[in-house]
């Protein structure tokens, strides 16, 4: 059974390029996004830590932590870091979890049980560890996507669906398509208008199963 929406993501203890880390640990009390990919020293994969790296102030901003993984040791990630720093013209502070024997790969579902890497392995033999991993303050994953090889993952997309899910939790609110902070939410069928109109003031009734009110503050 795969890694759902709302389950408890796994603790483990693993190396990174920063020391050894406890995932529920490191995570404390911030959110968190784990993304993974299939070898260091990768084209997409570089400008993609890249992208990271330059997004810090953003995670920063909304207490979030990052941090990568693959099946690449410790000293590749620190080699790799040169590569990713110099392409993003900026300091790749976030760790990168060294994966060796795949065990954070098998226990997020990114491979299946019985993979193993081959001597003389290519990003191929891993291709599948390329996914993005939201997960809040209480260990749950709140949201999950992965991507080929061959299409760059787009980090202005998940620093939107962090900021979504952020507005849901606690407001009790949903985001439309599109949504970007300071746009309209949704107020959720199960409430009622009354208390709608008590929690929100003011709102839009489109149908009467979507209704729209300002962002809360």
């Amino acid at each position: 059974m795969g890694l759902r929406i709302n389950d408890v993501v796994p603790n483990f203890t693993a190396e990174t390029d920063q020391g050894t880390i406890t995932f529920h640990d490191w995570i404390g009390d911030s959110w968190a996004i784990l993304f993974s990919h299939p070898k260091d020293f990768t084209p997409v994969c570089t400008t993609e830590f890249g992208a990271v790296a330059q997004l810090s102030e953003e995670w920063a901003k909304r207490n979030t932590k990052v941090i990568g993984v693959s099946v690449d040791g410790v000293e590749d990630h620190k080699k790799w870091k040169g590569d990713i720093e110099s392409y993003a013209k900026t300091p790749a502070g976030f760790p990168i979890i060294a994966d060796e024997g795949l065990a954070v790969s098998k226990a997020f579902d990114m491979l299946p049980a019985e993979a193993y890497l081959p001597d003389g392995r290519t990003p191929a033999d891993s291709a599948t560890v390329r996914s993005v991993f939201i997960i809040g303050p209480d260990k749950q994953l709140k949201l999950s996507m992965t991507y080929p090889m061959s299409v760059g993952r787009n980090f202005a997309e998940i620093l939107r669906a962090l900021d979504g899910l952020q507005m849901a939790t606690g407001n009790g609110v949903a985001t439309p398509a599109n949504w970007v902070p300071g746009e309209d939410v949704i107020i959720p069928p199960t409430v009622s208008n009354e208390d709608a109109k008590a929690k929100f003031g003011e709102f839009e009734t489109i149908f009467p199963y979507l209704r729209k009110t300002k962002a809360p503050e």
